[in-house]
């Protein structure tokens, strides 16, 4: 294979400066005709004053009330409602055919030999556990694959997905400055905060088709030949979210080949792995048909969904380049980015990925868990469509909910229609239409199809 320019080929070992900027205070928040200073009245209770001037003064008056996050809030909402018809199926966490939080079987197990190993609770390095490191690298792209055998991915243990792609994000805003990225239309809701507050400009790619509830491939690749040669392109490596749509195997290839005469970067966010088909290789396809080319890869991974690892806050930051000395580079500076943001990462939840990963037993026990956790979540869905398909006899096509995939059903309602499934069902969602069938148990897929028919009839 001919040797292919990297985009990462201008990193330096060498420490560069860099600028940081303030925000300014004013200096006084009690301006008077003397300028800074104000003469205090001659009273006799002089704490009652200092107390008002303590509260009138605050330096921070001028911080306003932040909204609702679009997701969590919607568990603050739900935990609030007092009716016992409630369901929470905004935030993407697996419960049980009960709607009760679940521990994997092999999770317990890792932590009972990681309490017999009498392990400490010393720092890691800064990159993380090597165990895990290791393990995360051969569950993205196999074992085998000559990315890993030859040394050209560098991967920094991050704190989840959210904390993976911040630092990503960085990276990307200090040596790839100025360049934009992609996200598609709709996407996560985090990742348009992520990318504002790492500074990285962003643009939209379409993706969802409101016609067809379906994907807008045709418009997907329009774009992607619009953005200016070398954007950078976030896409969902399984399990879209929030649509649950993904590209055929054939439109990845489709989606690669537009990506690599644009000279673009693509940048997955792979946040479902084995926990969408219930399958580890099929669910890291995409992006081992992208690293198979040669290509140049961001690749953020989350561990929260397929271990259930929700707050360990488990994830890792990989880059795959095209040299051995520029994957040991390009992490140096990724390890140098992460020791003002967090310093160092937490050991627990490596620990029990290593532990799983590592052993053959658990291993396959793990694999058998996801496969239980991925067929209730299709069983629900399947269960959904029935009761929809028998209780709406207008003929309206809802096989759109079958197509999709993974933990998410993007059922097309507006704002509107999703604020009466709300505030007339108290079925909490997000705003956008979607929910979130691994929070839904068969029990309840009569009442939800009865919420989405009348919101979606009855409300314009």
């Amino acid at each position: 294979m001919a040797a292919v320019p990297s985009s990462f080929a201008t990193i330096s070992q060498a420490a560069d400066s860099t600028t940081t900027k303030f925000c300014g205070l004013r200096k006084s928040l009690l301006p008077t005709s003397t300028g800074n200073c104000f003469a205090l009245p001659k009273i006799k209770d002089r704490s009652r004053l200092n107390m008002a001037v303590a509260t009138d003064a605050s330096r921070f008056h001028a911080v306003p009330m932040a909204p609702p996050d679009p997701i969590l809030g919607v568990s603050e909402a739900f935990r609030a409602d007092t009716s016992d018809l409630k369901l929470n199926l905004g935030v993407g966490a697996y419960r049980t055919e009960d709607l009760q939080p679940y521990v994997l079987n092999v999770v317990k197990k890792a932590e009972k030999l990681m309490l017999e190993k009498g392990e400490n609770k010393e720092y890691l390095p800064i990159e993380g556990l090597a165990a895990f490191n290791k393990a995360t690298a051969e569950l993205l792209l196999g074992a085998d694959n000559p990315v890993i055998k030859e040394g050209r991915i560098a991967t920094v243990q991050g704190l989840s997905g959210t904390g993976s792609l911040r630092l990503a994000a960085a990276f990307i805003q200090r040596y790839l400055p100025g360049v934009k990225v992609l996200i598609s239309s709709p996407t996560w809701g985090n990742h348009k905060n992520i990318l504002n507050d790492a500074g990285v400009p962003w643009s939209e790619y379409r993706y969802f088709d409101p016609k067809t509830v379906g994907l807008d491939f045709d418009g997907m690749l329009a774009d992607m030949k619009d953005a200016p040669n070398g954007s950078i392109i976030l896409l969902h490596g399984c399990a879209h979210n929030p649509t649950g749509i993904d590209p055929t195997t054939e439109q990845w290839d489709i989606i690669a080949d537009v990506i690599q005469e644009k000279e673009h970067i693509a940048f997955f966010d792979v946040a479902y792995q084995g926990f969408a088909s219930g399958s580890l290789d099929e669910d890291a396809n995409s992006v081992r048909r992208f690293a198979a080319r040669g290509m140049e890869l961001f690749v953020a991974q989350s561990y929260s969904k397929n271990l259930g690892l929700y707050a360990e806050r488990i994830g890792a930051t990989n880059v795959i380049t095209t040299s051995p000395e520029l994957a040991l580079r390009i992490k140096s500076q990724l390890k140098r980015l992460a020791r003002p943001m967090y310093s160092n990462p937490p050991v627990h939840g490596a620990r029990i990925v290593a532990n799983v990963v590592g052993d053959p037993a658990l291993f396959d026990e793990w694999r058998a868990e996801m496969q239980l956790m991925a067929g209730r979540i299709k069983q629900v869905r399947q269960k959904l469509y029935d009761e929809l398909v028998a209780k709406d006899k207008s003929g309206k096509d809802w096989s759109f909910i079958l197509k999709q995939i993974g933990m998410f059903s993007f059922t097309g309602l507006s704002q509107s229609q999703s604020e009466n499934m709300t505030n007339k069902w108290h079925v909490y969602m997000t705003k956008d239409g979607r929910i979130s069938l691994a929070g839904l148990s068969s029990a309840k897929c009569g009442y939800l199809a009865d919420a989405i028919i009348d919101s979606y009839y009855n409300v314009q």
